[in-house]
Parts: C-alpha cells; structure tokens; sequence
C-alpha cells in the first residue's frame, strides 16, 4: 500500500481535506467516516489493515474537524456532512471505476454514514457501523435541557483500554479538547430522528461492531437504531470489555479480522 497523500476538495462550507491510502490494484474502495472532534488521520492502522485486504482507501476530515475549513466542531446540518462524504466518494470513485464501495463510520461517523446509506445505498457493497450514534443516545436530550452546555471533554480513558491511544488523543491538536457547541447538539437531535424515520436500507450488508463497556455511546442506544437501520442483513459483533473505539482497543486484532471476514463475505475476486 503507497504512501497516504491528501487532497482539498470544494465543500458544503469551505475547503474539505480528504486523505487517500492508495492502491496499485485495489478490488474494492472504503470510505471511512471519522467521528466526533477527531479526524482522519487517527484511522492509519485501520486503513493499512484495509489497504492489505485489497481496498484504496479515501475518507475526508469533516467540516470543523481536522484540517478542513469551519468553526472547531460546529456542524450545523449533518445532511451538509453528508453531501461532503458523498463529494469524496465520487472522485474516489472516478479514480477506481466499476469497484464497490464499503462505506465504515465510527461514532459520529457512524450518524453520518447510516443516513449516507438511506441517501446513497444503491452505490454501496457494504456498510460497517462502530460504536454507531444512531438510536436512543440520551446525551443530546440532556445537554440541551440545560441552560449551558458544560465544558467537560470527552475523557481520553473512555477511548481504549490501551492507555497509549489515551494519551496520544491527549496530546494531539487536531483534536478537539473543547465543549460541545449547542448548533451541533441540536443537529445531532435532529439527524438521530431523521435516521430513526429514514428507513432501513433493504439488502445492504450492514456490521455492527460494539464495545459492550462504551459509555459514550452505550450499546443498548445503539442496538435500538441498528435494528431499526438495518434491513436484515446484519452481522452483529459485540466485544466483551471493550470501550468505544474498538478500532483501537486492546483486542483491535480481532476486531480486525471480524472486519476482514466479514468483507470477504462482500466483495468478490
């Protein structure tokens, strides 16, 4: 797999950043979405593990996160992040004619792909949820109740087990270290709803991949959106212990392979 490089890309609101893991002879694209306050560069190990598996791999940072235009973590339309997911996805796809596409989005990411699915499943193989917010997350509803939003940070512990992936999020500054801002609250409130009576997706393979000790976004929250979402062609795995990104957790091996075999499941040659 060559080298990661980076493209700027008109956006809903400015210059987005994408990345590219490229492959000489891929057989298949993913597209990763990132999730809250993060950005892409954090999914190296994952786009490696991918690109050995076959696939050249694109994923933007999203409006306000990363190296992408806006205010730090203020999304106000997730419909808008959406379109940017979608915009990355068709030079990717122009670049790398006839191969399927396997959309993966964590956390946030998650949100966003679930409704890039019910916009544009029909140009999609696969889709892998991890730690998905979709269904009953109760943070939106109690944050809003209040008259100001507190400045507590997601704490790195709740990240991983792997006390290393907490202290790298720590310390890196294209995370986003501050509170959550109200627009962005509100728009997750919506998007959860409009995920909630969007509709499944019929006969797109859907995985759901889920730490059952993540408590960012609890598993049952989750469960209840997935199922929803899904149009029975679901492959649940729920790892015992694990926190919310199980893409970097201390069993990250397994979860990978999980990945991989369900992918071999999906795309052909």
């Amino acid at each position: 797999m060559a080298d990661a490089r980076e493209h700027v890309l008109a956006g809903s609101r400015g210059a987005l950043v994408a990345r590219e893991w490229p492959h000489e002879r891929p057989r298949y694209l993913a597209l990763i979405a990132h999730g809250y306050g993060e950005h892409i560069g954090r999914y190296e190990e994952l786009a490696g593990v991918l690109g050995r598996h076959g696939a050249a791999v694109f994923g933007p940072d999203h409006l306000g996160h990363g190296k992408s235009d806006g205010e730090r973590v203020l999304v106000e339309d997730f419909e808008e992040v959406v379109g940017d997911l979608h915009a990355v996805a068709e030079p990717a796809r122009a670049a790398y004619p006839g191969l399927p596409v396997v959309l993966v989005g964590h956390s946030m990411g998650g949100l966003i792909a679930a409704r890039y699915a019910q916009r544009y499943g029909d140009e999609l193989a696969a889709l892998v949820l991890s730690g998905p917010v979709i269904g009953a997350w109760a943070l939106p509803g109690r944050l809003l109740a209040l008259d100001e939003i507190p400045d507590t940070p997601i704490s790195p512990a709740a990240l991983s087990r792997d006390p290393a992936v907490g202290a790298a999020y720590g310390a890196d500054p294209l995370v986003w270290h501050g509170p959550m801002k109200r627009p962005t609250v509100e728009a997750f409130a919506r998007t959860l709803r409009r995920v909630a009576e969007g509709g499944d997706v019929g006969r797109l393979p859907v995985l759901w991949l889920h730490g059952d000790d993540d408590r960012l976004v609890p598993l049952a929250g989750s469960r209840v959106g997935v199922e929803r979402l899904s149009g029975g062609v679901l492959t649940e795995r729920v790892f015992p212990g694990a926190r919310h990104e199980v893409f970097h957790e201390t069993n990250r091996a397994e979860v990978f392979a999980e990945l991989v075999r369900f992918l071999d499941g999906v795309v052909k040659g």
